[in-house]
């Protein structure tokens, strides 16, 4: 053998579940597990029949906004996570941002996968050149991935975590008012359960990151924090000024661009409070579209369970032989 030498400056760990360092990461973890789905789960045979009763207009924003969606997605699984991850130094809140990460990049897999069902192959290669090619989206994005490469200390690793926030809790839901809309109708009833499972994990998603970015604020000295949080509110509005731009080029043509405006705002209120932050726009949920509300219902939906995996799906997790007694009502 080799003679080797171990370098005593650099102790690695490995991580233990059984001596939690926070009262949060295994309940995100445990949470993350139990939430877990693939696309090929969900059927998505229906949805080709509905389709064909939507008009060019309406076909072409729902294409356009799971094209966003996707770069978005996209972004977080490969960038916005793994940076965040290298940066956070609780094992366990690693190996929960690494399990978010992967599922990520099946969010972005799951809207191919609503493409091949709905369109031809030239058409989906046209909406992904539109993604390259669309300022509003392309800037959005870049705002978003800027902070995450900028991470060198705890004040970029904030504003970067904040990002992810503003990412999960706030942007992708101009691209999901559209699914949630017409499955609240009573179409696309397929690829809008996609998007309430994704919904679901982007919650958990919100909430965790916000966590960490309340944890990470805590460590900078109070007389810079204030300073921070302005910056997350000039992040916000300057990131809204490019969703109207974005809003109006997909919803303007089918009547619904008021509509998704205030949906974002209600949503951006919701990242702000995700990262302990007062609301902004202070829209409330009753000043939101009903028919969305329906849409975005994530109780169980009453599809049949052996075609369609609805997000009232348990998938068993522990294991127990049955005896006589469990028969002894």
């Amino acid at each position: 053998m080799p003679n080797l030498k171990i370098n005593k400056k650099v102790t690695r760990k490995a991580i233990n579940w059984n001596r939690l360092t926070d009262d949060f990461s295994k309940i995100f973890w445990d949470q993350n597990i139990r939430q877990f789905w693939v696309d090929e789960e969900i059927s998505l045979a229906e949805d080709k029949k509905s389709w064909l009763t939507l008009s060019k207009e309406e076909q072409t924003t729902y294409e356009k906004v799971l094209a966003g969606l996707t770069l978005l997605d996209t972004e977080q699984g490969g960038t916005g996570m793994p940076l965040i991850m290298q940066h956070v130094e609780e094992l366990h809140a690693k190996a929960v941002l690494t399990f978010m990460g992967a599922m990520e990049q099946v969010h972005a897999k799951s809207y191919s996968t609503i493409f091949s069902t709905l369109s031809t192959m030239d058409r989906i290669d046209e909406l992904f050149k539109w993604v390259e090619n669309n300022e509003a989206l392309q800037s959005k994005t870049k705002l978003i991935v800027d902070n995450y490469t900028s991470i060198k200390d705890d004040k970029s690793l904030y504003i970067a975590m904040a990002s992810s926030v503003l990412l999960e809790t706030y942007l992708f839901y101009s691209g999901f008012f559209y699914p949630l809309y017409l499955s609240g109708q009573g179409k696309m009833i397929g690829s809008g359960e996609i998007i309430n499972l994704i919904i679901r994990d982007e919650s958990v998603h919100g909430l965790f990151i916000g966590l960490l970015a309340q944890g990470v604020l805590e460590k900078i000295p109070k007389l810079e924090r204030k300073k921070l949080i302005d910056d997350i509110y000039k992040l916000m509005l300057d990131l809204f000024e490019l969703e109207k731009i974005y809003t109006k080029e997909l919803y303007e043509p089918i009547g619904l661009e008021e509509e998704v405006v205030k949906f974002v705002k209600y949503n951006a209120d919701k990242a702000l409070m995700n990262l302990g932050l007062d609301p902004y726009f202070n829209i409330e949920i009753k000043d939101i579209n009903p028919i969305v509300l329906n849409g975005l219902d994530t109780e169980t939906k009453t599809h049949d369970f052996f075609s369609t995996k609805g997000n009232g799906y348990i998938k068993a997790l522990k294991h127990e032989d049955l005896n006589d007694e469990d028969f002894d009502w």
